[in-house]
């Protein structure tokens, strides 16, 4: 093997690298995303329910995945000293789960890394060639918690997570809905203390 053709190898397998450590950044856990409306003292409020039809249960019946999150939404909600109300709750909880698919593309420098010479050693590549070009297809899932005023029927705090499917979450849905629902409502403010 030549020297331009192993730096070349080299060149590829640092790019390799380069995405690989990306691509295990991104898998470290999902973006969370909150806003909230600033008029609405949420601290106030003291019971939450659902609503009657949640965005999950598009289907016209109540999914495993509908009740998985609102299993972790009432434990952490409850855990925040809000109590749990099937009639007349001052807060409504909604979930939307959205996945897609998504393609990254990558681009690198043209293969040509130079040949040596009689002369004077190593010329550099030709800038014309084109550069390599690699993609790579993922799953993008989007999970959002809207929290209304039941009364007011408005919006006063949203949660969003955003990550790659994995394999890993596929394999163990539970315990990836849990984990994720903890970490958007971790910001949820915490009840003022009172009756």
């Amino acid at each position: 093997m030549n020297q331009s053709t192993s730096a070349h190898a080299a060149f590829r397998s640092l790019f390799a690298l380069a995405v690989a450590i990306g691509l295990a950044a991104c898998a470290s856990g999902p973006q969370i995303r909150v806003d909230g409306d600033p008029s609405a003292n949420i601290p106030a409020y003291k019971t939450f329910g659902y609503f009657g039809s949640i965005a999950t249960d598009k289907a016209g019946y109540s999914t495993i995945l509908t009740g998985r999150l609102k299993s972790a939404a009432t434990r952490e909600l409850e855990a925040r000293g809000y109590r749990y109300s099937e009639s007349n709750p001052e807060l409504l909880i909604n979930f939307n789960v959205n996945v897609v698919d998504k393609t990254e593309i990558y681009s690198t420098p043209g293969s040509s890394m130079g040949y040596y010479g009689y002369r004077s050693g190593m010329y550099g590549g030709w800038a014309g060639y084109p550069p390599e070009i690699e993609s790579r297809n993922y799953r993008q899932g989007t999970l959002s918690i809207d929290v209304v005023d039941a009364a007011r029927k408005a919006l006063v705090w949203q949660g969003i997570a955003e990550a790659r499917v994995t394999s890993k979450m596929r394999e163990n849905p539970g315990q990836t809905l849990d984990t994720i629902v903890t970490e958007v409502l971790e910001t949820f403010p915490a009840r003022t203390a009172g009756p």
